[in-house]
């Protein structure tokens, strides 16, 4: 089966709205996958300024925005199908929407982007809630990206997404595990910011600054780092604690971002240990994704952190990079067309398998 499928994906780090128009054929259960079309649309300040305070608006205003973020979305999504061609080509939408409230230890997720006003503006069919059924099944609803590592990116032992929040993915033995390992993107955005920069490209600034080691101390003593999988961070979680702590620190901007790029590699060569315990003794590899692939301090950081544990690391082309996340919503809402399991419990402690997704159609 063949499936034309349109994926979208708003990160935690308030980049923008990532777009893939993805052609996935299904044949005896093995997936692969062919980009057609991807566009990365940056959010206007006033859309980054609304996503970023949904959190803390009254429940009225926040089902407003809600409905508006939704039509804003059905927008860019048409006027990607208008511009690519692609009338009639495509089969279905699915929309991640913009996480706001990450709850799982209440059974609660919410997502902004209303499915019903991404159809009606759109006409095609919506999928959207992709988490809410793992959660309310008492599990961690994050991260969601491992079903489409385990089918689409084969090959390798561990998988890392750097994004917003840095999350890992590991195929042990006769389970696929998961779990969400430090804040990253989000931070060091948030740092950068402090001079104007929406981010720090390369690695630049960081590789310029010296590490702050009793910050990197009191970072890596953080209760999360300490706790099993499966777990999930709120984004909250980088710019409530992590961030407050670093700023009340008198001491340069490259030299906090120099120490939070020290902490994210640590943090995933801890994770990435003790995820190796449970692997044959032999050599293993990590394919890397997200945007902060393109951060080639951090990269090169956490490849030395990686060496003496015997992983390489292997960064893949530039289109897997920006867009895999969005690839992969595209898969989860071709599975949850064929009513077929996309959300694993092994990554994310619900009581079993589920399928997630709330269907919206016009016709």
């Amino acid at each position: 089966m063949v499936y034309n499928v349109i994926g979208t994906m708003s990160g935690s780090s308030l980049d923008g709205l990532d777009i893939v128009f993805a052609e996935l054929t299904e044949i005896r259960g093995q997936w692969t996958y062919a980009i057609k079309a991807s566009e990365s649309l940056p959010y206007e300040p006033e859309w980054a300024e609304k996503l970023a305070a949904a959190t803390a608006l009254a429940a009225k205003d926040y089902l407003l925005l809600h409905t508006a973020y939704g039509h804003y979305t059905g927008r860019r999504i048409l006027s990607f199908i208008e511009k690519n061609n692609l009338d009639h080509k495509v089969h279905f939408i699915a929309s991640h929407g913009h996480t706001t409230f990450h709850l799982p230890g209440q059974q609660m997720t919410a997502q902004l982007g209303d499915g019903a006003a991404i159809a009606a503006v759109t006409g095609l069919p919506v999928i959207t809630d992709l988490r809410a059924v793992d959660v309310a099944l008492g599990g961690q609803g994050a991260p969601i990206v491992p079903i489409g590592e385990k089918y689409l990116f084969g090959n390798y032992q561990f998988w890392l997404n750097l994004g917003g929040i840095a999350n890992i993915s590991a195929q042990l033995p006769g389970q696929f595990v998961a779990f969400d390992v430090c804040p990253a993107n989000r931070v060091l955005n948030g740092l950068a910011a402090a001079l104007n920069k929406p981010y720090d490209e390369g690695g630049a600034l960081a590789a310029g600054g010296v590490t702050d080691t009793a910050l990197l101390e009191q970072l890596n003593a953080l209760p999360y780092y300490h706790q099993s999988w499966p777990k999930s961070l709120a984004n909250d979680f980088g710019t409530d604690t992590i961030l407050p702590m670093i700023n009340t620190l008198r001491i340069s901007v490259q030299g906090k971002l120099r120490t939070y790029t020290e902490h994210i590699a640590t943090q995933i060569a801890q994770a990435a240990a003790s995820l190796k315990t449970q692997l044959p003794d032999a050599p293993a590899s990590m394919l890397i994704t997200g945007g902060g692939a393109f951060n080639t301090f951090l990269v090169e950081t956490i490849r030395q952190q990686l060496e003496p544990l015997g992983i390489t690391v292997e960064i893949p082309d530039e289109q897997a990079i920006s867009f895999k996340e969005a690839l992969i919503m595209a898969l989860i809402g071709a599975l949850r067309w064929r009513q077929e399991d996309n959300v694993l419990s092994s990554v994310t402690g619900a009581t079993r398998d589920s399928i997630n997704g709330a269907l919206w159609t016009t016709k």
